[in-house]
């Protein structure tokens, strides 16, 4: 059996599981939606930090996304996958936590800090194992700055648009749903946030290719 047809076949079971899970709940079992969040919560997560771009923030969009879905399951009765219904769900819900934080930064008219335990508890600042230089982790760091800072630019649905697609590998029509948009509105969405940071990061590439014709580059 070849990998793909291990996958494939994965994913069914889960979708097939969910499904049961699902009817468990509805049926009053509390415990059987206890194991779609635990199976699910993670992907949420993912998508929820990668928009709204600190840890706090998205482990509210993801207790508000289950809590949501939980209110809504009747509505997911007629549906095949109970994953991307959440998904969708989180997305939205995060979309809303980046409007509210708007709203609460233009209140304080002050630049909003970051927690002071921010750098420790954030997943994407962890060292790896391979442990590389000084030199090149400051780079690293640089341009995970450069790129957060373009992300907070794009516009909701653009950010939206962009981490669906490009860090999630969601399809168009996913992402349409999402914006509530047309399917030719969300690919004109996508390409216009990628098209804006490359032209944010730019300077960062080109800074990083005269230095490696330089053979300067660290």
């Amino acid at each position: 059996m070849s990998r793909m047809q291990q996958s494939v076949e994965s994913t069914q079971a889960i979708a097939e599981s969910d499904a049961v899970a699902v009817e468990r709940t509805l049926a009053g079992d509390r415990d059987a939606y206890r194991v779609l969040v635990e199976r699910h919560s993670h992907s949420v997560f993912r998508l929820a930090y990668r928009m709204t771009g600190n840890r706090h923030d998205a482990e509210e969009v993801v207790q508000e996304a289950f809590l949501r879905g939980y209110q809504k399951l009747g509505q997911f009765a007629a549906r095949s996958n109970f994953g991307t219904w959440v998904y969708r769900i989180a997305a939205n819900c995060a979309i809303d936590r980046l409007r509210q934080r708007q709203k609460e930064e233009a209140r304080r008219e002050t630049p909003r800090t970051e927690d002071r335990d921010g750098m420790e508890s954030d997943p994407l600042n962890r060292v790896p194992d391979e442990a590389p230089t000084p030199e090149r982790l400051t780079q690293s760091l640089e341009l995970r700055k450069q790129m957060e800072q373009a992300l907070a630019a794009l516009s909701e649905a653009e950010r939206t648009a962009f981490v669906m697609r490009h860090w999630e590998g969601c399809g168009i029509e996913e992402i349409a749903g999402v914006l509530k948009s047309s399917s030719s509105a969300a690919k004109n969405t996508v390409f216009r946030a990628v098209q804006k940071l490359r032209h944010a990061l730019q300077p960062f590439v080109e800074r990083k290719a005269q230095a490696r014709a330089m053979g300067t580059e660290l």
